[in-house]
């Protein structure tokens, strides 16, 4: 059986405590600066100077829930991961299943490789003639390398740099075609600026080598070689079910989610919804932290493509012996921790300092890790009671917002919408109307929470 982990103390029913006393938790938790946690108290964090800056026409910002993540060991480091997303649930599964897996001793997560790639495309070639340009490019890849590493001294003198080159050849397309990948390691960025610079000034040096006509030089958001992988083994009593509405045990948890697991690797409709389900844990904390949830996302699902069928991201299987369930997943992530708006977005800021400023590599293995965790809150839901069982308790705020209950109106409506089993927008409104047409049940509704300043 596992080594079982220990929350921390001062995050010990986080979500029952109000606005100021989850700011003094975070304090206490991760030695957050008091500045920092001002700018997460202010709810138009980005001022419109800022806005003005990184878009253009800009309006004004579109803020989005920020919330956080309990529970997460990583490599025996524990975190509390900052979340941006609207969707109901998401936090409160991932939470969850970080739990699970750290009382049964934590995520174990790595890198594969840091590299991101530069594509450049030569066109106007022979076909007949492929193979001994490749050799030609062959031939030239340490000049080549030493000239792409003239591009950013400043990269190769912390350690990164152009790696290596790989030679691409489509003779049978529609217009024959090479490219040329061009592996850097970006380091702490991101790196998609970097790698398109390389890419164009190195573009005209292959030119000179092989002739033909240069087409598109820039990175692919593919990026298969900054792969990172997380790995966890859940304990069976973490997944067995037992209350009033449902029972089944742990063993028998772990074998419906490998079948499920069986279910996505062989159906693409199927994995279409499970990766969704994966980065539902990845996506909110790549925005939180003001990175390109847009390349995360594309590679992620070109990734899961790669055997030329669409397939499930992770992988669960079942051991009995030991009693776990052993989850794995691997994804190609894109993370920085300078450059872009990392660094000047104030909110971003505050998300990196609540994760204790981590590299890009220690961000991208939380990253991973909090995506295997989403997949087995899902997961454990959709193979027992259903997924809309926990997912509508939170989706009953939002439809009695949407039906103009109050705040201190909230709580009472979403309770009674789930106690009936009538989760909907027409019940919402006529719970409402009769709440408010009854005195007896408005005289039950507490005050809400007063927060408390930092």
């Amino acid at each position: 059986m596992a080594r079982s982990g220990k929350t921390d103390p001062a995050l010990s029913g986080f979500y029952k405590k109000t606005r100021g006393e989850r700011l003094d938790a975070l304090k206490a938790s991760c030695s957050v600066p008091v500045d920092q946690l001002r700018v997460l108290s202010q709810d138009a964090s980005l001022s419109f100077d800022l806005a003005n800056l990184f878009v253009e026409n800009a309006l004004g910002s579109h803020p989005l829930p920020l919330g956080v993540v309990t529970n997460v060991q990583v490599n025996n480091k524990n975190y509390v991961v900052p979340f941006a997303v609207e969707e109901s649930s998401v936090i409160a599964a991932a939470s969850n299943a970080a739990k699970w897996v750290m009382q049964s001793g934590g995520f174990q997560s790595e890198c594969l490789g840091r590299e991101m790639i530069g594509q450049i495309q030569i066109l106007d070639l022979n076909p007949a003639d492929f193979e001994i340009i490749a050799e030609k490019i062959k031939a030239a890849t340490v000049e080549l390398i030493d000239f792409a590493n003239l591009v950013h001294p400043r990269l190769k003198m912390r350690g990164g740099g152009t790696r290596s080159l790989e030679v691409r050849s489509f003779p049978k397309s529609e217009i024959p075609f090479m490219v040329v990948h061009v592996h850097l390691d970006t380091q702490e960025a991101m790196g998609a600026n970097l790698v398109n610079t390389v890419c164009e000034k190195l573009a005209p040096k292959i030119q000179e080598i092989i002739g033909g006509r240069i087409g598109l030089r820039i990175l692919t958001n593919l990026a298969d070689r900054r792969l990172f992988r997380a790995r966890c083994e859940v304990d069976f009593q973490q997944l067995a079910i037992n209350d009033h509405e449902y029972q089944l045990s742990g063993l028998e948890v772990a074998r419906r989610i490998h079948e499920a697991y069986v279910f996505a690797k062989n159906d693409p409709y199927r994995a279409t919804t499970h990766n969704k389900g994966i980065m539902n844990g990845v996506d909110p904390l790549v925005i939180a932290t003001g990175n390109d949830w847009r390349a995360v996302e594309a590679g992620a699902h070109a990734f899961a493509a790669r055997s030329g069928r669409y397939e499930s991201l992770s992988k669960w299987t079942v051991d009995e012996q030991k009693q776990v369930l052993i989850g794995e997943l691997v994804l190609p992530i894109q993370l920085g921790t300078v450059g872009g708006i990392t660094r000047l977005h104030p909110t971003s800021k505050a998300a990196l300092q609540i994760l204790g400023n981590p590299s890009s590599e220690e961000l991208s293995m939380i990253c991973v890790s909090c995506g295997l965790a989403s997949n087995l809150s899902a997961l454990r839901a959709l193979v027992t009671t259903g997924i809309q069982r926990g997912h509508m308790k939170l989706h009953a705020k939002n439809l009695a917002l949407a039906a103009g209950a109050k705040p201190d109106e909230v709580e009472h409506v979403a309770m009674e919408l789930v106690s009936r089993r009538n989760v909907s927008a027409s019940a919402a409104e006529a719970l409402l109307e009769s709440m408010r047409n009854t005195p007896e049940i408005q005289s039950k509704i507490p005050l809400p929470h007063t927060n408390q300043e930092l």
